[in-house]
């Protein structure tokens, strides 16, 4: 209780001091002056293939270069290549037409009877009369006792899974599970052999989503490297939904179990679906960067610390931007956690070198769909089944001392446990995000790690603040987000208050060390969705 009334300036100097034989010099001013270099006009919104990304990654470089770090990526060197495709509907092509038991022709218009789009590897899908499933969520999650399949075979089929999730407590309440997710339903379909995937919204978020997905119909977008490789994905209108369900004579009393886990799939008898669909796709070559230390008795085992390098660009990418400041300088998001790891990596490089491998993993094209640590996740340097955690930053907080430390996904994965036994003696604690409706667990690149089972976490900003409280805190927060995120004003400032950062820079440099010294493997928990998947490479960690 003590220190509740103690200032702020003091709470942090009683905080550092807690970790102070490890962290022998995060260093405030060295996080204030990285950021403004990286951030500045130069270097011209940090977009993924410009002049922008050579300018970062060459200064990141030099940095690890001056401290002595080994290059961690590929075949010794500093960078990994990563290509993105962008696809893009060539016009008139994408067509769809469903036949009935009575054999009789229904052609489906693109944008008003349902969005297909190709997204298989080269852009083309070709499906001529495939029987259709309903799968209710499209949901398999053992650790819940939920299978929305039921062994039904949808081999070379097409399924039709609903929107979201069931809600309740089952899928964690207001936090949404990756279950409900389109890309992790496309995955269990394309495992179970469907060709293709189309979802469906009913209830009040049907009309929304369904002008959603026409206003998306015709946008280019890059699909995660490692998606499923169906051969097409749509949005259907729930008026064709529901005639497809009357061809079928399909009883939808009997759909009303789909929320309560007894649903099971049922076949839509002697309908059948045609789709055909093109894209055009063009590539982007980026980078990641990686630095490491090598362990000196378990170099197997590594450790990763994740920042994106990247932001959204400037004039080129946003030419009209209103005013004159048209470049989006990604101060906050995210040279300050670009900076951050490389902060955390100095104090490695000036302490006793660990026993476990550390990684300092500076992905790309985050603002594109989490795509560099997607590729990396596809692709990995080191193997995923002997990586220990991926410890991620994504913007620093920017405000005094704080009471809390909040994470993405809490609940998850015992990281967080060991965090919470970091802060006990600080007199601080662990807690969510508290902001549910973002689904933000799923919005940086911890979490391409956490799709493949690797345990991951992220920090986020306290609103718990020593001095004011949670109002001030949360009052600041809303202020600074609507202000700056995503927008040219995202700027460097020397008004900024780097007290929070310095002090949970501190912790999550401590979870590194006490990973890295140590034969521990951090665990999912039991309810984790992700824990299945960890567990497959259990034998690599014995």
């Amino acid at each position: 209780m003590f220190r509740r009334f103690i200032g702020g300036v003091a709470a942090a100097a009683m905080v550092l001091a807690a970790g102070a034989a490890l962290a022998q010099d995060i260093s405030a001013d060295r996080i204030s002056d990285g950021i403004r270099h990286i951030s500045s006009d130069a270097f011209q919104g940090r977009y993924p293939g410009t002049e922008g990304e050579r300018l970062t990654l060459d200064w990141l470089q030099a940095q690890y270069e001056e401290m002595g770090f080994q290059p961690g990526g590929p075949n010794g060197q500093w960078l990994q290549h990563v290509e993105l495709k962008r696809y893009t509907p060539v016009e008139g092509a994408a067509r769809a037409s469903w036949t009935g038991p009575d054999g009789a022709r229904h052609d489906l218009v693109q944008g008003r009877d349902i969005v297909v789009r190709a997204t298989t590897n080269d852009g083309r899908a070709d499906i001529r009369d495939a029987e259709l499933v309903f799968a209710g969520y499209g949901i398999v999650a053992p650790e819940r006792n939920w299978d929305d399949y039921g062994g039904m075979d949808v081999r070379g089929k097409v399924v039709i899974v609903l929107a979201g999730e069931p809600d309740g407590d089952l899928f964690n309440g207001p936090y949404q599970t990756y279950y409900s997710n389109i890309a992790r339903k496309a995955d269990e379909a394309f495992e179970r052999g469907a060709v293709g995937v189309v979802s469906l919204t009913l209830g009040d978020m049907a009309e929304r989503s369904w002008q959603m997905a026409t206003r998306m119909a015709a946008m280019p977008r890059l699909p995660a490297l490692g998606s499923a490789d169906v051969e097409f994905s749509a949005t259907l209108n729930p008026a064709v939904a529901h005639a497809w369900g009357q061809a079928a004579g399909l009883d939808e009393s009997a759909l009303t179990s789909v929320g309560s886990g007894r649903f099971k799939a049922v076949a839509l008898n002697g309908v059948r679906l045609s789709v055909q669909a093109q894209e055009r796709i063009n590539t982007i070559v980026t980078h990641n960067l990686l630095a490491k230390i090598e362990g000196t008795t378990h170099p197997d085992e590594v450790i990763i610390y994740s920042a994106h390098w990247d932001h959204v660009g400037g004039e080129a990418q946003h030419p009209d931007t209103p005013g004159d400041d048209k470049i989006f300088n990604g101060a906050w998001d995210n040279a300050s956690g670009t900076i951050g790891i490389l902060e955390i990596a100095r104090q490695f490089k000036a302490a006793p070198t660990p026993q476990r491998t550390v990684v300092f993993a500076h992905m790309a094209a985050e603002e594109m769909g989490l795509q560099g640590a997607y590729a990396y996740a596809a692709d990995p340097v080191y193997p995923l089944e002997t990586t220990v955690a991926d410890i991620n930053i994504d913007m620093l907080p920017l405000s005094g001392p704080t009471r809390d430390l909040p994470i993405f996904g809490k609940g998850q994965t015992d990281l967080e446990d060991r965090v919470q036994a970091i802060l006990q003696p600080q007199g601080r604690y662990v807690s969510d995000d508290g902001q549910p409706e973002q689904n933000f667990f799923y919005r940086s690149d911890h979490f391409p790690y956490a799709r493949m089972g690797v345990p991951a976490i992220m920090p986020w900003h306290g609103v718990d603040w020593v001095d004011g409280g949670k109002e001030a805190g949360w009052a600041a927060w809303r202020a600074k987000f609507g202000a700056d995120y995503h927008k040219p004003s995202d700027e460097w400032s020397a008004d900024w208050d780097l007290r929070s950062a310095v002090e949970n820079l501190t912790v999550f440099y401590q979870l590194g060390q006490d990973l890295a010294n140590s034969r521990d493997w951090p665990q999912w928990k039991p309810t984790s969705e992700f824990g299945a998947i960890r567990a497959r490479s259990d034998a690599a960690r014995q």
